[in-house]
């Protein structure tokens, strides 16, 4: 059976002509309905709570195009971009984390801990400094994003495939993303530096339908093509010799999926920041959610909508607490997660 045409999906897999298959099995689409009602839930809490918040009675009407006032307010300015941005962010975080995780065959191998993220933070940083008002800023968190991978790439000397490696080189290429860009911060001026502070942390607060829009297109730009991709990850899964026994290509299906990965991430950190460990733990979530082999796309970016919901839900209604980025709060919580798949890769002598 060498000939892509005698591939045949098996059981439980949703087939959209010859190039898409799509895993629909039962504990899958439980899995996504039960993230779907809980983002649903929590996307209804940040319009409603809180002293501004909408009242729930009034919820569905001001939705339907009956707002005013206040209401109107909440809706168009105050919380619905940043909402919307939260969503999409964190969408296109757990997505890029799936590709990339599964590409590399890494369960370390996150954006943000390799140090994408920082490079596509520093990249933005540069081009909000020096081209004020010119080139648009997701240029330079593309081009930041693809010079940190290039950078990691070369210098563990062996591409994507060590675990170690790939953790310290992505360490130090974070450290002079992250160095680059408080440089940034410290010569910008001081009413623009408290904003960019603020971004560098990663945050969603005062986003607007200019972010949500970009954030979005993103998304629309990579949905396909990633679902074209999924079917060619899912057999890469089992290995180089049986995807080219297949008919496939797995150097070339691992290039793709690291570009659109890279593209996602940059698309998030232009309109959010460089938030923290959604692109680690969604992907491993969703994972462990369902119990089974596969990229699981779909749901890690579903899962990521949902983390980052919740994390800026806390970050705008935790009571005691001073509003903060929410990029802190994943990093706290982010934090132990890496520490806990550090230590399981470290006992089961993967690392």
């Amino acid at each position: 059976m060498t000939a892509p045409d005698k591939i045949r999906a098996p059981r439980g897999y949703l087939r959209i002509g010859r190039a898409v298959a799509l895993p629909v099995r039962g504990a899958t689409v439980a899995a996504a309905v039960v993230i779907l009602v809980l983002t649903a839930a929590v996307a209804v809490a940040t319009l409603t709570m809180g002293r501004l918040g909408i009242p729930v009675r009034d919820l569905l009407p001001a939705l339907f195009g009956d707002a005013d006032g206040k209401e109107k307010f909440v809706l168009e300015r105050l919380r619905g971009p940043r909402l919307v941005v939260c969503l999409g962010a964190g969408a296109a975080f757990g997505l890029s984390g799936a590709l990339f995780q599964t590409a590399t065959r890494n369960p370390l191998a996150s954006p943000d801990v390799i140090g994408l993220s920082s490079g596509a933070g520093a990249g933005a940083a540069i081009f909000a400094l020096f081209e004020p008002g010119g080139t648009p800023v997701w240029v330079g968190a593309l081009l930041g994003a693809t010079g940190a991978m290039a950078i990691v790439h070369l210098a563990t000397g062996t591409g994507f495939r060590d675990p170690g490696r790939l953790v310290v080189a992505g360490i130090g290429v974070a450290a002079i993303g992250t160095a680059i860009t408080q440089y940034v911060v410290y010569r910008v001026e001081r009413d623009k530096s408290s904003a960019l502070t603020s971004y560098v942390n990663g945050s969603v607060a005062a986003r607007s339908w200019d972010d949500a829009t970009t954030i979005g297109l993103v998304l629309l730009v990579v949905i396909v093509p990633a679902a074209l991709l999924s079917r060619h990850l899912d057999v890469g899964e089992m290995g180089d010799e049986v995807a080219r026994a297949l008919g496939g290509s797995p150097e070339r299906t691992r290039t793709f999926a690291v570009i659109l990965a890279i593209v996602l991430s940059a698309g998030a950190v232009t309109v959010s920041g460089p938030i923290a460990f959604i692109a680690l733990t969604a992907p491993q979530i969703a994972r462990r959610v369902v119990r089974g082999s596969g990229p699981h796309l779909v749901l890690s970016a579903l899962m990521g909508a949902l983390l980052l919901s919740v994390a800026d839900l806390a970050a705008q209604q935790l009571p005691y607490v001073e509003p903060l980025p929410v990029g802190i709060y994943t990093l706290a919580f982010g934090g132990a997660y890496l520490g806990y798949l550090l230590t399981r890769e470290w006992r089961s002598g993967r690392l």
